[in-house]
């Protein structure tokens, strides 16, 4: 694109906005970040990343300063309630020519896309108005400051504020799930990523390095808990496997619920949504993060090559949407799967369970 520098901001040092920071500052942009957030507000959280994840890390360059954290995670073992095999899926077939698939700490990913970022985030600043103009975007933060910017881009999550200042869509809606996420110290030995599949909840253990565990148990429902500690434990306390041994060592649990945000467009002028705040799903398939990477990716991409910002924001969608859209059905459908009584579904999964969650990231393991 030629012509003088954008002026870009970008809403959000989140994943999603810190990825598209990184990944415009590769293609020769400099962006503004700003996050109404203070820094250092880490939540005590594991994540983890499929090969699609890791594929888009190495274009933003930034899959070597990752590679020294968390854990490689060759298979997944899916078990029932009782902690008897289901099925299994070999992550490294799967994921064959794409990336391997890694679990960390949160706060680790997060590191490694500040500094990939440049390092600059304005934070505290929160943005109170939103006004498309002809050929750019008006801003105004709660402090009484503002600019003018070629390209707003909204990365700041499925409640995203950007969102509804540019009247692109209203608040996400409930998918239906109560989720708790906790790290565990000192836990049992657990070398794969496992989950737990009961009636209506599941329970699921991937080590994180440094034997550490990410835990992260839902259970259908709308309102969380007033004591989610002693939740987990009546939820999970007749679960087998590493469940009893996990849940003796917890000892702090987050607790909250899951959004869905499906929208019938991603921009509106030169203002784009990214990330969860365009395309927030269940975290069922972990693809929350890996969509936000590929997203970074594609737009950065798509500014490159077209002739205008608006060409650009065009081509950056049609190009997303179907990746996303197949996340967000493939969740739903391995949702559903919750709701299938224990004694017909287990059956079916140990026959064929494999081949049905290797079918869920069929289009992933395909082209940006």
């Amino acid at each position: 694109m030629g012509g003088p520098p954008l002026r870009i901001l970008v809403v959000g040092a989140g994943i999603a906005g810190l990825a598209v920071a990184r990944a415009l500052r590769l293609a020769g942009f400099r962006p503004d970040v700003t996050e109404k957030l203070p820094p250092n507000e880490f939540v005590d959280a594991g994540l983890y990343l499929p090969g699609n994840a890791a594929r888009a890390l190495r274009r933003l360059d930034l899959d070597g300063p990752v590679r020294p954290f968390g854990r490689v995670i060759h298979r997944q073992r899916f078990l029932d309630a009782a902690g008897e095999p289901l099925c299994e899926v070999d992550l490294d077939a799967l994921w064959a020519g794409v990336g391997e698939c890694r679990a960390l700490p949160r706060r680790d990913l997060y590191q490694v896309l500040l500094s990939g970022a440049g390092g600059a985030v304005r934070h505290g600043a929160e943005v109170s108005a939103v006004e498309l103009l002809p050929a750019g975007v008006g801003v105004t933060f709660t402090d009484g400051t503002g600019g003018e910017y070629d390209l707003v881009i909204g990365a700041d999550g499925p409640r995203s504020a950007v969102r509804a200042l540019a009247a692109l869509g209203g608040p996400p809606q409930p998918a239906g799930q109560v989720v708790y996420r906790a790290v565990v110290r000192d836990g049992p030995e657990v070398a794969d990523w496992t989950a737990l599949l009961g009636q209506r909840a599941g329970f699921l253990v991937v080590p994180i390095g440094a034997g550490r565990l990410h835990v992260y148990a839902d259970e259908a429902g709308t309102e969380p808990p007033a004591d989610p500690l002693a939740r987990l434990h009546e939820l999970f306390g007749s679960y087998g496997g590493p469940v009893p041994a996990v849940l003796e060592a917890l000892d702090r649990v987050q607790v909250g619920l899951t959004d869905e945000v499906e929208l019938g467009r991603w921009h509106r002028g030169r203002v784009l949504l990214v990330g969860d705040a365009a395309h927030a799903t269940a975290p069922t398939l972990s693809q929350g993060a890996a969509m936000a990477l590929e997203d970074a990716v594609v737009l950065a991409e798509s500014l490159t090559a077209a002739g205008s910002v608006e060409a650009a924001l065009v081509a950056y969608e049609s190009r997303r949407r179907p990746r996303t859209r197949w996340v967000r059905d493939r969740t739903r459908d391995r949702n559903r799967t919750r709701d299938v009584s224990p004694a017909l579904r287990d059956p079916l999964l140990r026959g064929r369970g494999g081949r049905i969650f290797r079918e869920h990231y069929r289009l992933l393991v395909g082209p940006l």
